[in-house]
């Protein structure tokens, strides 16, 4: 739902790196590593928390040191004897989110965040980075692992979170691997979550590109148990225990739902193969969040579940911005006007020729009127990324705009095709 975004060139970390095979530097087994984020607005910092191995390797195996998106922060492991970069990628955070919020200006708070890398065969140095949104370094931590420290902790070889799969395409190895958990549902309404968690699945494949692209995922249903039925609702006074303490009203915005726990989520997962996270929520208030190779979570039980779902993994899988925005004479200071988003669907102008420039026809106006957008499926129409001013976005409506719309516009399916095609080609 919020900020978040997508600038495609898939761009070489070092103009040194080259490319390696994956038995070269990496077992077949997952790192997880666990930070905490931490600071307010004047100050940020970076703590490791813990290191974890998984059984099975399921991210890509190809491509190894290219970005597939730049993100609002970025992850490099290099092989610590040689210094060669073996593997990046990229992100964003709740932590960022709330730096920009007026309680960042006056409260020091920490964050979890949870990230997923190839295990290294000899010792590695992992350095994490925050950007601001003016793309500066915000903060940045290097630390070693040493694959043999016996501190690292093993998961998912038993109490394993049972699960079944609603599609399976093919090996991890060759698919993306979707889980979708359980947020709110307790062990006896498991059958509801099944049922649920179907419709997410059928939602999603109902739009392309990811219908032509079905064969390349793999998606399975995680029944991750609840002690309560429901999901918090702060502004109702309504506080459950579910197994990842979502609430709504994250920055006091009512529908914005999301959790902090983000190591509970792993935790669930450990033992069972994937790459991206929906988490649905038993409950029927409206609304929803999706972050950037971190998670969506979206409610279940509201008229707008299939439109929502969808447009959330937009945000968390494709890395899409949000094209809706406000009053015309509200302007946000998400996006600085004088920077060009790294989203590929929405721009500031200042490099269109990186976005969708190549998909406009020929005597577009510019700035498109809306009243000709039948005329112009794409064009570059001004308002998105939550100011009407200033901020392009690339059709008039979209699936990352409204729900009431049935499609992504032909840019947002081109940048999730390009995401489909990194994982997998």
């Amino acid at each position: 739902m919020r900020k978040l975004s997508l600038l495609f060139a898939c761009v070489l970390v070092a103009a040194t790196t080259c490319a390696q095979g994956f038995t070269d530097y990496f077992a077949d087994k997952t790192l997880r590593v666990d930070y905490l984020f931490t600071g307010n607005a004047d100050k940020q910092e970076i703590c490791l928390d813990e290191l974890s191995s998984l059984p099975t390797w399921a991210g890509r195996r190809h491509r190894l040191s290219e970005l597939p998106l730049q993100g609002n922060g970025q992850i490099v492991m290099r092989d610590k004897a040689s210094g060669k970069t073996i593997y990046t990628t990229s992100f964003s955070s709740l932590f960022q989110e709330w730096l920009e919020t007026d309680e960042a200006k006056t409260t020091t708070k920490g964050f979890e965040n949870s990230f997923l890398l190839p295990y290294p065969l000899q010792p590695a140095e992992v350095e994490v980075t925050l950007l601001n949104p003016r793309r500066g370094v915000r903060a940045t931590l290097k630390h070693t692992v040493n694959p043999d420290d016996i501190l690292i902790h093993s998961k998912g070889t038993s109490h394993v979170t049972p699960h079944k799969y609603l599609l399976q395409s093919g090996t991890p190895e060759k698919c993306i691997d979707v889980a979708i958990l359980a947020e709110g549902y307790t062990k006896e309404e498991m059958e509801t979550f099944y049922q649920d968690a179907a419709i997410a699945c059928e939602s999603l494949f109902d739009h392309e590109p990811f219908k032509s692209m079905k064969k390349r995922f793999n998606i399975v249903a995680v029944t991750s148990p609840s002690e309560d039925s429901g999901v918090s609702v702060p502004r109702l006074g309504e506080w459950k225990r579910t197994a990842f303490s979502s609430h709504f009203s994250t920055f006091y915005s009512d529908r914005y739902l999301t959790t902090s726990r983000v190591k509970s989520i792993h935790d669930a997962l450990a033992g069972i193969p994937y790459e991206h996270i929906i988490i649905l929520a038993n409950t029927d208030e409206y609304g929803g969040g999706g972050i950037y190779n971190s998670y969506t979570l979206t409610t279940a039980h509201h008229p707008q579940f299939r439109p929502v779902v969808v447009h959330e993994f937009g945000h968390s899988f494709g890395g899409l911005a949000d094209e809706y925005f406000y009053d015309d004479d509200v302007m946000t200071d998400t996006y600085p006007l004088d920077v060009e988003p790294w989203e590929q669907n929405i721009s500031t102008r200042k490099n269109f020729a990186a976005k969708w420039e190549d998909m406009v026809p020929q005597r577009t106006p510019i700035p498109t009127p809306t009243d000709q957008s039948e005329k112009y499926p794409v064009g570059v129409y001004e308002g998105g990324g939550y100011s009407a001013k200033g901020i392009y976005r690339p059709a008039d409506d979209c699936r990352m705009r409204t729900n009431s719309y049935p499609t992504f516009c032909p840019v947002c399916q081109r940048a999730i095709q390009r995401i489909i095609d990194f994982y997998t080609k």
